[in-house]
């Protein structure tokens, strides 16, 4: 009798479990289906039809037109006219957006000119396998330029010093594009985008000394201060200039007080005197 009255129970409470399921998923259907989809938003937007390489002008050939799921990227370029005879200043790929940030202005031409950012300057320096690091100064590589020789004449103690540091290389050779694979390949020519000071320091020191690269890690963009070497301080007939003495201020002495001899009152009777008490120092 106990057993059929607790299957009688679990028997109710499943059927109310079930139906009342059944119920809250017949609601929740019904309010989905009240709710209208939002309609894709698509725009029509200009890609590159191939591969794009840095230096390259773009010709009406190379782009082509799609239809851009959802919004479509910030600062991309949107109408063919904008961007027929602009120079590409970075790398852009198949059916990748045009962003006006890889692109030169408008008239600016392409090739070399074309990335060198308003207010630097592209410089040339001949090198050979020793200068140029066996080949492994590759466009978007960072250098120190190192200088030497001497003001003096030829008796004169020969200086090396580091006019300039974290120096971007522009092109080596004729390539202008970016290697990725890290592979060495020999350049006669490397230019470097500097200032126009750094321009007029680089010029007067390949002119008239010695100039050698020094590869240096790109994410290291910090300056450090070099105090140059010479070949007196290389083989010890001179050393480094010695840093200045710390001048300590010397504070002036105070002259000690001397102590004063106590004064005793003495009184005899109604007679009052004082009597000096000598201490030994």
């Amino acid at each position: 009798m106990i057993n059929r009255r607790l299957l009688g129970v679990f028997a109710f409470a499943l059927v109310v479990a079930g139906l009342t399921s059944f119920a809250v998923y017949r609601l929740f259907l019904s309010r989905v289906q009240q709710v209208p989809p939002r309609p894709m938003v698509t725009t029509k937007l200009v890609v590159a039809s191939h591969e794009l390489q840095v230096g390259a002008l773009i010709h009406d050939y190379d782009l082509k037109e799609i239809v851009w799921t959802g919004q479509p990227p910030e600062h991309a370029v949107k109408s063919r006219p904008e961007l027929v005879d602009r120079g590409v200043v970075a790398t852009i790929y198949e059916g990748e957006p045009l962003l006006e940030g890889r692109l030169a202005p408008k008239g600016a031409g392409a090739g070399l000119a074309a990335t060198i950012p308003i207010g630097m300057r592209a410089v040339a320096l001949p090198v050979n396998d020793v200068v140029g690091l066996a080949g492994f100064v590759l466009p978007g590589m960072r250098v120190d330029v190192l200088v030497a020789g001497n003001a003096g004449g030829p008796d004169a103690n020969t200086v090396c010093r580091t006019v300039l540091q974290n120096i971007e290389v522009l092109s080596a050779g004729q390539k202008i594009d970016k290697r990725v694979d890290g592979k060495p390949e020999s350049a006669q020519v490397v230019n470097l985008l500097v200032t126009p000071d750094q321009a007029e320091v680089l010029d007067l020191a390949s002119g008239q000394a010695k100039v050698q690269l020094v590869l240096r890690n790109p994410l290291d963009t910090k300056q450090e201060p070099t105090h140059g070497s010479s070949l007196a301080m290389l083989f010890g007939s001179e050393r480094r200039p010695a840093p200045a003495p710390v001048t300590v201020a010397r504070v002036a002495e105070r002259p000690v007080r001397q102590p004063e001899a106590p004064t005793v009152e003495v009184f005899s009777g109604v007679k009052r005197s004082e009597q000096t008490i000598d201490i030994p120092r």
